[in-house]
């Protein structure tokens, strides 16, 4: 099983809001997750990613695999160096 951190979209039509989540590589987009790490509102000018970096640092020990735009978001709270 591949595990990989990545968004999945909540919010209403034309007011993203998205998870980071931990889930199996092979669900779909906004499917089952194992894991909540954090949230990230685009639209907010302030505060736009929440993270719960102990989480995050746990999950990439165990071998989840960020996605491109995951890996932006942990970069920018400083969970891993870009």
């Amino acid at each position: 099983m591949a595990v990989v951190m990545r968004l999945t979209r909540t919010g209403a039509k034309k007011n993203p809001s998205y998870r980071v989540v931990v889930a199996d590589s092979r669900r779909a987009r906004d499917g089952r997750f194992i894991d909540i790490v954090g949230t990230y509102e685009p639209l907010k000018a302030e505060d736009q990613v929440r993270l719960d970096t102990e989480k995050a640092q746990e999950w990439l020990k165990k071998g989840a695999q960020p996605s491109d735009t995951v890996r932006d978001l942990l970069a920018k709270t400083g969970v891993i160096k870009k």
